[in-house]
């Protein structure tokens, strides 16, 4: 099934209301060029990644040390953003996506769908929207949630139950989008927003990127 937002896309959801040696000099002048050449609006270039297969991931026994704080940082071919997890609001994803990305599930797959002003979504090895862990967690959001600028949610189809998570998540880009409190609040962007509204504007009409972005790696730490 495919994991996507409640309201699908944004224009449904406002129509529902909701220094050195001269040679050395020289050489750096070259890589610049070089590496602006293989930019696009502050983007590397990069070929698509061979979709994987989902499942065979197994679901984290235990949870996070509530006394820590954990972060994972996305090292993307657009640039790097950390978000901060919180594990009040959804311990059981939260220690989810952090096995997940221990494992390296999130490595070499793809932002699947860029809606610009809306969301970036990923964490789909697929790159269908269709794919996950081969588990899920349940984390109900409260009634208040607010998904602004920099929230970081979990993507579930309509007919799952609110806070219901496998390993699809999305970043909101809109000021306020105006979603019913049916995700999976998992964090926030605390490094790196920029990087995100970059993303973000590399989607079409049809929700999909207009170039490839990699996420590269995503790295856990962990502080008291």
């Amino acid at each position: 099934m495919r994991a996507t937002l409640g309201l699908l896309t944004s224009t449904a959801l406002l129509a529902a209301g909701c220094g050195g040696s001269g040679t050395e000099s020289a050489s750096s002048t070259d890589n610049a060029a070089t590496e602006a050449a293989s930019t696009t609006g502050g983007c590397r270039e990069v070929e698509a990644p061979e979709p994987r297969r989902d499942g065979g991931q197994k679901r984290p026994v235990g949870r996070l040390d509530s006394q820590k704080t954990y972060r994972l940082a996305f090292a993307t071919s657009c640039g790097g953003f950390t978000v901060t997890l919180d594990q009040k609001l959804a311990p059981a994803t939260a220690a989810s996506l952090v096995s997940l990305a221990r494992d390296g599930y999130f490595d070499g797959t793809v932002f699947h769908r860029i809606v610009p002003g809306f969301v970036i979504q990923g964490g789909d090895p697929t790159q269908t929207g269709s794919g996950g862990p081969g588990y899920q967690t349940v984390d109900a959001p409260p009634a208040d949630a607010g998904y602004v600028k920099g929230v970081v949610a979990m993507a579930k189809t309509q007919a799952e139950a609110p806070g219901t998570s496998g390993s699809q998540f999305f970043v909101v880009t809109g000021a306020e989008i105006g979603l019913p409190p049916d995700y999976a609040i998992v964090g926030e962007v605390t490094r790196g927003l920029d990087v995100v509204e970059r993303i973000g504007r590399l989607g079409n009409a049809s929700e999909q990127p207009t170039q490839t972005v990699l996420i590269e790696h995503v790295t856990v730490t962990e502080e008291p």
